[in-house]
């Protein structure tokens, strides 16, 4: 008899196996997976006992702690979708997003709490509202629910096609979209990871990624099937990095660009001591072959870039090393290891094609758009058929990513298609951006573009066009968007322009304001 493939199968084996292993170290806190499972089971029979039912959606909105980790096996054993958020949005945000999912149930750790009391009286399909830590009036306090409930309650029957996760993702539009993802999705994802990073019950696992990143890259539940260690970072920088590293044994972690640089860059104090032999995987945002090589040459570590997208839950490219490599120089390695790589192993199909459909030449010169099909493939954007219908086409996910394909089959990106802008492993919508800063009464037109960023990898950058007469500053520019949007998706400079170019239809040529076309005014 087949048996659902779902990580919560991989959970049950870690159940059986490894009861008695460390799970999970936060802070002072460390628990066994006995003790982690049994916290995790007490909250699936809270969640019942409010009235969640299975297909209900149940919201997270906090950093990487053990309470937060919890919820990725508390919801979907019994049936529920969890729905991680990005905390680094606004109130408004998480109102539209929640809104959006239909979530039953809210779960926010304590920095987040105002936010969304700040938005409560919009999220009327919300029956009840979890404090993480930090309960006050109108919240429940989790590790009270934990105390009052029981650790038995009845297991439904879970299909692998049942929706596991909605991640939400902004694309290139002003409204984000939610990502369904599969039982069978991460499960297929987990096992491609697992096999071509080569990890087991001896890795400990340092969380620098945030858990809402497309689950963690699906290492949310991909270290516990494993029988390895998560431990916890609640704020990601270069100290407590290398503090944890050394300190617990960090064997593994996963980072995007950004913190890619912030640990190149660190200081020497900081770099001398760290252990060698850690293994990195790093995505969001091409990494700069130069810091590859100097984590590899002066910490010792080994840095795998992958690549993939929310929609493909996440894994479909991973830059495999091969025996070969071995002979180049360090450098050269690093300029292969920049690249995005190959398929993995029972994840996806990969093609790149060009605007007729055919797979362009693999010389390292001819650009298309990177098409996947597969087991990792969404099932589709929640209620958006149409959205659905235009990135899924004849079978194949159109991931509006241009790249082209070296002679030994490895793919590199070159550009996006779409104008998403990734900074700090964040993607950003242009669109959305430019949105806001079209309502200051002094911007005529606006154009935002990314722009390599030392320490974010890319940042926006607004091109502005001021209306006769109005006189604005970068500074006000910035500080009104500020008032508007996430920090992170505020430009980190304005040039001011007397026009922005354009093709004759009168679509701006963003490329070329990349490559520096656009003069400012003096």
């Amino acid at each position: 008899m087949e048996t659902t493939l779902t990580p919560l199968d991989f959970a049950r084996r870690t159940r059986r196996l490894h009861a008695d292993r460390e799970a999970v170290v936060d802070g002072e806190r460390r628990f066994t997976y006995r003790q982690f499972f049994e916290r995790c089971d007490r909250f699936s029979s809270a969640l019942l006992a409010l009235g969640v039912v299975q297909g209900d959606r149940v919201a997270y909105l906090a950093p990487n702690t053990h309470r937060n980790l919890e919820g990725y096996y508390a919801v979907p054993q019994i049936g529920a979708v969890i729905v991680p958020l990005n905390y680094r949005l606004t109130s408004d945000d998480f109102a539209y997003l929640i809104n959006h999912s239909g979530a039953r149930v809210v779960c926010a750790d304590r920095d987040h709490l105002d936010a969304i009391d700040s938005v409560r009286n919009q999220l009327t399909g919300v029956i009840a509202f979890v404090a993480l830590e930090a309960a006050r009036d109108g919240w429940l306090d989790y590790e009270d629910l934990l105390a009052r409930s029981g650790i038995d309650f009845e297991r439904p029957l879970i299909a692998e096609t049942d929706l596991l996760s909605i991640n939400y993702t902004s694309g290139t539009t002003s409204r984000p979209k939610g990502v369904m993802i599969t039982h069978r999705n991460a499960a297929l994802n987990m096992v491609g990871t697992m096999l071509h990073m080569n990890l087991g019950v001896r890795d400990r696992y340092l969380w620098t990624l945030p858990m809402f990143h497309a689950n963690g890259w699906t290492h949310v539940w991909i270290m516990t099937a494993v029988g390895g260690t998560h431990v916890c970072l609640r704020k990601v920088d270069a100290p407590a990095i290398f503090e944890r590293i050394a300190s617990e044994r960090i064997s593994y972690f996963c980072a995007a660009p950004t913190v890619l640089i912030a640990i190149a860059n660190a200081p020497e104090a900081l770099r001398k001591g760290a252990p060698r032999g850690v293994r990195v995987m790093t995505a969001g945002a091409p990494p700069a072959a130069a810091t590859i090589e100097r984590i590899e040459g002066e910490l010792g570590w080994e840095v795998t870039q992958i690549y993939g997208l929310t929609e493909t839950a996440p894994l479909i490219c991973i830059c495999e090393a091969l025996p070969e490599h071995g002979a180049l120089s360090a450098s050269q390695r690093a300029v292969i290891k920049a690249r995005q790589g190959v398929e993995p192993l029972l994840t996806s199909e990969l093609r790149v094609v060009d605007d007729d459909g055919a797979e362009v030449a693999h010389d390292g010169a001819s650009m298309g758009e990177i098409l996947v099909r597969g087991n990792v493939v969404m099932r589709g954007y929640y209620n958006d058929p149409e959205a659905t219908a235009k990135a899924i086409r004849d079978g194949w996910f159109h991931t509006g990513d241009a790249a082209v394909v070296h002679a030994d089959g490895y793919l590199e990106i070159r550009d996006r298609i779409k104008d998403v802008i990734i900074s700090g492993g964040e993607n950003i919508s242009s669109v959305e951006v430019e949105g806001v800063l079209l309502r200051h009464p002094a911007v005529q037109e606006v154009a935002i573009v990314g722009l390599p960023h030392e320490r974010w990898g890319e940042a926006p950058q607004a091109f502005v066009v001021l209306r006769a007469g109005s006189s604005a500053t970068a500074e006000e520019l910035r500080q009104f968007a500020r008032e508007h949007l996430a920090h992170f998706k505020v430009p980190q400079g304005v040039t001011f322009v007397d026009e922005l170019p354009k093709t004759a239809t009168g679509k701006i040529q963003k490329y070329l304001l990349r490559g520096g076309a656009a003069i400012a005014r003096q």
